[in-house]
């Protein structure tokens, strides 16, 4: 059993304001302070974002889920014979705390203090890809087709992010600090000095969990349909650090029984937690492994939270079963000595659900509401999609202190999420996870999470999150939100008791899906060479309901290379199915390189469509695998000019 000091832990719990500085050195340590969460920050900040949002999107009378999210910029700026996008311009004291996209491309610039030479200079897909020097993974990297940068850049006074190149998705959220903050500016030469810092801290991101540890205090609950039970009260100022949970697992990953047993958390008189215990732990429904900083779940059903929850006088975790079936666990529990203090919040969590959920007309749903003071910490979201159509398009809409518009204001909400391109591939990371996505494609149950660490949003007087439900296509959905924040005693919030009706799964119906007869599956080829990510992408049409998005090639001469497997030698008769839009390119296709009659002109307005198979003769093709490719050669006048493509499938059959 591995034996852990929470020394560390009551040091950083008892720290009072200080006056140094906000460094480097100081923002690397909170990407891994849990207990800096449970403070009002100081110095305060406020934390914002820009991003290429539709600037169409102008109020809620006034094209409000406008989708042309790419593309959008402060403004171009002509710099020594190039042009340069401007992403974000603030004026500091401040500080870059995440930069996300989903098609990072040309060099990414960020200028600190009104200098003329940027303080990093680099390929977006280095920087955000897990590749710069010093920046390694989990601090930078790509995860489901989004890209992610959480290393700190804090500026003194002013700071300006550019890319040379156009049609960017992208987000940066940024600190900034109260006026006469003092704010030392990074500089390149830090990332080699701060070595054994990253280090740590990379550590720490990758593997979260600290065993066990002195004090622990252990549990075990049987509860019939309809009890309820307290696990513990603790008196005294004190912080719980840690609350691990084993379940024991079943073939239905326990789903009914983990969203009908209720935890509900009192501290000093005031209920600040109430949620279904699966969703509590960002895996709902049912057990779904991943690890996160805050939270870890476990295929064996070990379910550890790291939340620290700091309380005065009194604390009381109780659970109560408003499901039909008896359940049983144990768990542990870590309360060490805390000093509470006018900066200390007590924690909140809280969880509500939505059934047939129409998705047309479009609209805000609301994920939180808080008045008071405190900061957001994260959510953990759930969807039940009936169609393998994109359920995300919608935007997260942040509002703080009293805005009348969204100081966060995204492009879809699996780039909220930090992935992208509504791709249904699982990835876990200490700051967001795709922990559940059933597929085919985005159909049935999804579930993602999101940290907000060092890029958490304090607010002072009240704190609205909206997310748009904008759907590809017109049905019905069943949502629940887990929402994490932490809050000065005398705030409140907009939820209601859960009740037994509100924990009741529903379930989506069976998804039928038709395939071509032999068809080599795009989706299913291998990739031997591309710019970019090519990946499955669901579509109505499509056989095996999804094909191959190609959205890497950037300029002529690109190219798409894929593999594919024969039995024997031979003749074959060539035809394909491919998809077309009004941002696709013309390419010219080649099988083992040879050119398959005349280029393709993938264009099509305004409309996504599965075009009709098209012929394109007879080849010979060797056992074993041969090479099919694409390779931009422009795009038609009409076109946006993005140089996307879309391959379905390829069928071969042989020739006489």
């Amino acid at each position: 059993m591995k034996t852990t000091s929470f020394l560390p832990i009551i040091v950083a719990l008892c720290l009072s304001a200080s006056a140094a500085p906000v460094t480097t050195q100081a923002l690397l340590g909170e990407m891994t302070d849990l207990a800096s969460l449970s403070e009002m920050p100081s110095p305060a900040y406020t934390c914002k974002q820009f991003s290429s949002y539709d600037r169409d999107a102008k109020s809620p009378t006034d094209n409000w889920f406008a989708n042309a999210d790419s593309g959008q910029y402060l403004r171009v700026e002509e710099r020594v014979g190039r042009k340069e996008y401007v992403m974000m311009d603030a004026v500091g004291p401040g500080a870059i705390v995440r930069i996300w996209s989903a098609n990072p491309a040309g060099t990414l610039r960020i200028y600190l203090d009104d200098a003329e030479t940027p303080v990093i200079e680099s390929p977006m897909t280095e920087i955000l890809g897990g590749k710069y020097h010093g920046l390694p993974s989990p601090i930078s990297g790509e995860y489901s087709a989004g890209w992610n940068l959480y290393f700190p850049i804090p500026y003194a006074k002013h700071c300006k992010v550019t890319s040379d190149a156009d049609k960017l998705f992208y987000h940066v959220n940024y600190r900034t600090y109260a006026a006469k903050t003092i704010v030392e500016s990074f500089r390149a030469v830090q990332i080699k000095k701060l070595t054994a810092q990253t280090a740590a801290v990379i550590a720490r991101l990758n593997y979260p969990s600290d065993g066990y540890a002195v004090g622990m205090k252990v549990f075990a609950v049987r509860l019939e349909p309809g009890q309820s039970t307290v696990i513990t009260t603790l008196l005294g100022s004190q912080a719980i650090t840690q609350f691990d949970v084993q379940w024991n697992p079943s073939a239905d990953r326990d789903e009914p029984s983990l969203r009908s047993t209720l935890l509900d958390m009192t501290f000093d008189g005031e209920q600040t937690v109430s949620a279904p215990l699966g969703d509590f732990f960002g895996t709902a429904p049912g057990l779904n492994a991943y690890g996160s900083l805050p939270i870890s779940v476990s295929k064996d059903g070990r379910l550890e939270s790291r939340w620290v929850m700091p309380f005065e006088k009194s604390a009381e975790i109780r659970v109560r079963n408003l499901g039909k079936q008896t359940v049983s666990f144990t768990g542990i529990l870590l309360a060490v000595p805390h000093v509470w203090t006018g900066r200390s919040m007590h924690f909140h969590a809280k969880w509500h659900a939505a059934f047939d959920v129409p998705t047309e007309p479009k609209f805000d749903w609301n994920y939180l509401t808080v008045h008071g003071q405190g900061v957001f910490a994260g959510v953990a979201f759930s969807i039940d999609n009936p169609t393998k159509d994109w359920w995300g398009e919608g935007d997260e809409k942040i509002y703080v202190d009293g805005e009348t518009f969204p100081s966060h204001f995204g492009t879809g909400t699996e780039d909220y999420y930090g992935y992208g391109w509504c791709c249904p591939a699982l990835f876990t990371h200490a700051y967001h996870n795709q922990t559940r996505c059933d597929g085919p494609g985005n159909f049935g149950r999804t579930s993602v999470n999101r940290w907000h660490i060092l890029d958490r949003i304090p607010f002072t007087t009240d704190f609205r999150f909206d997310m748009e439900i904008w759907h590809w296509k017109k049905c019905k959905l069943n949502l629940a939100v887990q929402s994490y924040w932490y809050a000065r005693p005398g705030g409140s919030d907009g939820f209601q008791p859960i009740t037994a009706d509100d924990v009741v799964l529903r379930r989506a119906p069976e998804l039928q899906v038709f395939r071509v007869k032999s068809a080599i599956e795009g989706e299913t080829m291998k990739v031997i060479r591309a710019k970019g990510t090519p990946m499955p992408q669901e579509w109505e049409g499509d056989s095996n309901g999804r094909h191959l998005w190609w959205s890497g090639g950037q300029q002529p001469g690109d190219t798409l290379e894929l593999g594919f497997q024969i039995a024997r030698t031979g003749r074959y008769r060539v035809s394909a199915q491919l998809l077309k839009a009004a941002d696709y390119g013309i390419a010219q296709i080649r099988i083992n390189g040879v050119k398959l009659g005349e280029p393709v002109d993938f264009y099509h307005e305004p409309d996504v469509v599965v075009g009709p198979p098209i012929e394109f003769g007879i080849v010979e093709l060797n056992g074993g695998e041969n090479t099919l490719s694409f390779t931009i050669i422009g795009s038609n006048a009409k076109a946006k000019q993005s140089y996307m493509i879309g391959l379905d499938y390829l069928l071969l059959t042989p020739a006489q």
